[in-house]
């Protein structure tokens, strides 16, 4: 099946799929993470007609794989997780950039502030899986500014320098089964 082929709805499999980030510390070095409660569906009509994306993940589920680490980041000083439980995307518009490419638009919103957000999702393809479904995959990345979500807390280093930089790369593997 070819990208523009593609036509329904599809969900998200979140055992398969995983929206991470990675951002420098210390200016030396990168932090990765994920979240690792994430929901979400696709539809589109042929060649893409109609297609919307919504992605919402719990801000709660943040893993850094460091326990201190990931606690800061629930608190109000990163995503403040007691106020706004979820990190949301909506698409604004979805087009092929080309036989393999789509290039999703949409509005990511991080705590109360929405700014739109262009990410460019290689398809991978499709296959049958073994239960039947019909899934599909697709990667990609794109950077953001930390500080345009309102995600400024940081520490000055002795040696110049902060901390935590405000470029934030966001990584998108992604797996979706087509409803019957």
């Amino acid at each position: 099946m070819t990208l523009r082929e593609l036509d329904g709805t599809y969900t998200i499999d979140p055992t398969h799929t995983r929206v991470g980030f990675s951002a420098r510390h210390a200016m030396v070095t990168k932090v990765r993470g994920a979240f690792n409660e994430v929901e979400g569906s696709a539809t589109t009509g042929p060649d893409l007609q109609g297609a919307q994306v919504e992605v919402t993940m719990q801000a709660a589920s943040v893993d850094t794989r460091q326990a201190d680490r990931d606690g800061h980041l629930r608190s109000a000083d990163f995503f403040d997780v007691e106020t706004y439980p979820t990190l949301t995307f909506r698409s604004t518009e979805v087009t092929a950039v080309d036989a393999d490419t789509l290039r999703v638009t949409g509005d990511l919103t991080v705590k109360d502030v929405t700014r739109p957000v262009t990410v460019d999702l290689e398809y991978a393809g499709s296959a049958q899986d073994p239960f039947g479904n019909t899934r599909v995959g697709f990667e990609g990345s794109t950077d953001i500014s930390r500080k345009d979500f309102g995600l400024t807390w940081n520490a000055a280093l002795e040696t110049g320098g902060f901390l935590v930089s405000d470029k934030v790369n966001l990584e998108f593997e992604i797996s979706a089964i087509k409803a019957a």
